[in-house]
């Protein structure tokens, strides 16, 4: 098995090898997949942070041996914390990163990138690390009216655990891909009263499968990706949308993933 990243701002990552294919995630800059496979011009990738699989063109993905990649994956890593930020490096042109990329410090203080080192041109950037609740709600604001998108992962477009998964990977804390898989995670939460800001619900369908997540703000409200990422009012039912007057999904569990909340 091989492997590369992506030195690009937004890759799609479809569910077949076509471009005519549904998009079911995105890769930012920074992101370390494998390769298990190729297909023409697609190559089949798991991303390393969430062991999640689908198929990217290979102009689109940066080849690298295993010899840089393990320079790489075990560099410092900032990220970047504003809704964009730019990098350039000598001769090459700017690029601009959204928020959540990740960014690798060489031992020469020196960023990784394609063709040279790059450095940051303009934007915000930090450390991820865990830090507190009000830290969590703060980023997911952050986020508000980004258009819901089915498989994305960037304030451009995102889906509901595309949201809460980009929010808490600033945070330092590693989710899967879906809501499905995310509910497997952390600590289960056995009332809405027992819960604190950050703790993510989850929303089953009527064949009870869990279909969709959000982040708790621990005031009554909830923040999640539906139709935008937008704010409602949450209680043991689930979700309220005091616009339609009606319940719009049915709560199934919460889970804490933050340890120090």
């Amino acid at each position: 098995m091989t492997g590369g990243i992506c030195y690009l701002s937004l890759v799609a990552v479809r569910a077949e090898p076509s471009s005519k294919s549904e998009m079911v995630n995105q890769l930012l800059y920074g992101d370390i997949v494998d390769i298990d496979h190729t297909s023409g011009e697609w190559i089949r990738i798991i991303s390393r942070h969430d062991n999640y699989a689908g198929w990217c063109n290979i102009r689109q993905i940066e080849l690298l041996n295993n010899e840089t990649l393990e320079v790489i994956s075990h560099s410092s890593r900032i990220l970047v914390s504003g809704t964009t930020a730019t990098i350039i490096t000598g001769g090459m042109p700017s690029l601009t990163l959204v928020q959540g990329s990740t960014l690798y410090k060489l031992s020469n203080g020196k960023l990784a990138g394609p063709g040279g080192e790059y450095h940051i041109a303009e934007g915000e950037t930090k450390i991820a690390q865990i830090r507190d609740a009000e830290d969590i709600i703060e980023l997911a604001y952050s986020y508000l009216k980004t258009p819901y998108l089915w498989g994305g992962r960037s304030p451009f477009g995102i889906d509901c655990s595309g949201l809460t998964q980009m929010v808490f990977k600033m945070q330092g804390i590693h989710l899967m891909r879906d809501a499905s898989q995310q509910a497997g995670q952390g600590t289960l939460i056995n009332l809405m009263a027992e819960t604190m800001a950050g703790d993510l619900a989850f929303f089953d369908n009527d064949e009870g499968h869990i279909v969709h997540t959000g982040i708790l703000t621990g005031n009554g409200s909830i923040i999640h990706a539906h139709g935008e990422v937008r704010i409602d009012m949450v209680d043991h039912h689930g979700i309220y949308d005091k616009s339609k007057g009606k319940y719009t999904h049915k709560l199934r569990l919460i889970r804490r993933m933050a340890p120090n909340q």
